[in-house]
């Protein structure tokens, strides 16, 4: 589609096409949903940075200039304004889990560091849902060294290939091999029962359409005793149905979102016990303070003089199973 007749603009609206509402509000099911957010994280992957999902959106029109540049980490409504490594450093991440990542693997996609959470050991069994081009599995591999195991699990292939094509490099600079990625829903692992010593995922799981679902497996995988530490979106109150509707916000990890007191009720349905939850409300202030596009786009969107913090919280969420569970798929 051509970019003829459309000019540059940062009004808060602008981001969005005449199409885009009826494009996001056509997810009628679970493998639509699915489907929109491959496709998403697809243009992603190519790309290798959030915006290319907005210049390869069917509602938004080819090359058109949003508020931002191509060669930015953010851009046309997408997560960031920043670098990759700038938000990964805002979000937790130490400097020195940096320099072990290959190129390309960071794509900026992060809203909290859930390696640092689970406190990896040598030898344990890692599993990352929804691992992109493997930055946490690259970050996890050292730290459980030659004896354990970082697995990636992700549903998009450009994103499994983009992951396993870093693994030479992971190699080289790391001296091991440790590391690998299926493609697979985390909503049904393609892991055996009982496997994994950790899960952790970074803000994915509000991606899912069954976020229960994904929550029992997460149960399914781990070993008793094993844990389970996310970073992840979630909501302090109900979005405006103009948000929940809206594909950019669906792939930018927002419109699919689920309410703290439901992410709650989940982890617990699922048989995980000991379970913490940490609000983490200054990430959604740092990302409206650096105007990121896609976050100006929504707080447009809310009641007057609401605030996206009033809405929205970065979440981290630690639980195990228990030892003498008796868990069944």
């Amino acid at each position: 589609m051509s970019s003829s007749g459309h000019t540059p603009c940062c009004d808060p609206g602008c981001c969005t096409s005449p199409n885009s509402q009826s494009a996001s509000s056509s997810l009628a099911s679970p493998d639509q949903v699915r489907d929109r957010v491959r496709e998403g994280y697809a243009a992603i992957a190519k790309s290798g940075q959030w915006s290319g999902f907005q210049s390869a959106s069917p509602a938004t029109p080819m090359g058109n200039v949003c508020c931002g540049t191509s060669s930015g980490g953010g851009g046309c409504c997408g997560p960031t304004t920043l670098t990759p490594e700038q938000v990964a450093l805002a979000v937790g991440y130490a400097a020195t889990d940096l320099t072990i990542v290959p190129d390309g693997a960071n794509m900026g996609l992060s809203c909290g560091n859930p390696t640092a959470l689970a406190w990896l050991n040598p030898g344990e069994i890692v599993l990352d849902l929804g691992s992109g081009g493997g930055f946490d599995c690259f970050i996890a591999g050292p730290k459980v060294g030659p004896a354990g195991r970082a697995i990636g699990v992700d549903m998009t292939p450009e994103m499994i290939a983009k992951a396993r094509a870093n693994i030479a490099s992971y190699r080289r600079q790391s001296g091991l091999d440790n590391v690998e990625f299926r493609l697979g829903e985390i909503e049904h692992l393609p892991v055996p029962d009982a496997s994994i010593d950790v899960v952790i995922s970074n803000c994915v799981i509000n991606l899912s359409p069954d976020k229960p679902q994904v929550w029992r497996e997460i149960a399914r995988v781990l070993k008793p005793g094993g844990r389970v530490a996310v970073s992840d979106l979630a909501l302090l109150q109900p979005l405006p149905q103009g948000v929940r509707e809206d594909l950019e916000a669906l792939v930018g990890c927002i419109a699919g979102a689920d309410l703290v007191d439901n992410v709650r009720s989940a982890v617990l349905a699922a048989g995980l016990t000991d379970l913490q939850m940490s609000a983490k409300p200054q990430y959604i202030e740092a990302m409206t303070d650096w105007q990121d596009p896609l976050y100006r786009k929504i707080a447009a969107a809310l009641p007057a003089g609401a605030k996206m913090s009033q809405y929205v919280v970065s979440l981290d969420i630690q639980a195990r199973r228990s030892v003498a569970a008796d868990h069944h798929a």
